[in-house]
């Protein structure tokens, strides 16, 4: 391309539209050719000099500082570091600071367990659906949807200490189902040796 342009004295637009590169492409492989003669036509890197964004340690760890000893949003980080907001934003996420609440030590899950069996019971009643044969989250067919079946109702006792657990399915949450169940539930118990305390 070189030697048409300068040996053969052809118009740079011409060569270039005949090498299949733009203009400005074959103009600025003549002016290295100028500038540093054969040695300018090899291939470069395309890699920056240098990456505006990319950051010595120091910078990620001071916002970092600021963050826990000042408490300072990223915002403020990045107006007194003179940085871009989105750049302190991404080294406190990956540093597990990006929310201020990060900071807070986390409170101590207060668990409560009763030492002796049967001094509590928990008692739950779920709600369960009836139904008959496959769904349409399954088959993905919605046409021909079966009617209500109604509900059944599985009632729990846990034991607070021992974990041990009695459950029933019931037709219904009524009074006189959960009064039953209860009776029941503390008989079993007492068969396995938990004497539930009343107060």
């Amino acid at each position: 391309m070189i030697r048409r342009i300068v040996g053969e004295g052809r118009p740079v637009g011409e060569v270039a539209a005949g090498f299949g590169v733009s203009e400005r492409t074959a103009r600025k492989w003549l002016s290295r050719w100028r500038s540093d003669g054969e040695a300018g036509l090899q291939n470069r890197s395309s890699r920056p000099h240098a990456s505006r964004s990319a950051t010595s340690a120091f910078w990620p760890g001071l916002a970092a500082k600021l963050r826990r000893e000042y408490r300072l949003t990223g915002e403020e980080i990045a107006s007194r570091l003179g940085l871009a907001r989105s750049t302190v934003a991404g080294w406190l996420t990956r540093m597990g600071l990006g929310r201020l609440s990060a900071l807070d030590p986390k409170e101590p899950v207060r668990r409560y367990q009763r030492e002796r069996p049967g001094e509590l019971l928990h008692l739950d009643i779920k709600r369960l659906a009836r139904f008959e044969g496959v769904g349409h989250r399954i088959t993905g067919n919605r046409r021909g949807a079966s009617q209500g079946l109604g509900y059944d109702f599985l009632h729990v006792a846990i034991d607070d200490a021992t974990r041990l657990a009695y459950v029933e399915v019931l037709p219904d949450e009524r009074r006189w189902s959960t009064t039953g169940f209860l009776v029941r539930a503390l008989r079993w118990f007492k068969e396995r040796g938990v004497s539930v305390q009343r107060g």
